[in-house]
């Protein structure tokens, strides 16, 4: 009985994809580094006047408070690689359950938001 059913959660896993996903929270400095690959999409939940004010360079204004926000949001790749900021973290960590939810598979929070990338001196871009 204990094979059979070890058998029933291994095929389980591998049918549901297993734990492959990655939806977690990074520090500044390691979101630096995931942003600068090739093929990452960096998302600011802000509002237009704060992306306008200063933002990651690349970014893409998807404002959280927008009536369309989980429309937008659900309309991406969802098997590309993201990583997601707001001010301070807690518009992206709201979106983080989401993401989960829509079941995309490789999405990084910065922690902290912009304000701990400002802190931890990397640069942004106005405009």
């Amino acid at each position: 009985m204990r094979r059979g059913l070890l058998g029933l959660m291994v095929i389980g896993l591998v049918a549901c994809g297993g734990s492959t996903a990655v939806i977690e929270k990074v520090d500044p400095a390691t979101a630096s580094t995931i942003a600068a690959q090739p093929g990452t999409i960096v998302l600011d939940i802000r509002t237009p006047e704060e992306f306008a004010a200063g933002h990651l360079t690349g970014a893409i204004d998807v404002d959280f408070y927008a009536t369309d926000f989980a429309d937008r949001i659900g309309a991406l790749d969802h098997a590309a690689r993201y990583v997601v900021y707001c001010h301070t973290g807690n518009r992206s960590g709201q979106a983080m359950d989401l993401f989960r939810q829509d079941g995309f598979t490789d999405v990084h929070e910065i922690d902290g938001g912009i304000a701990a990338w400002v802190a931890a001196g990397l640069p942004i871009t106005t405009g």
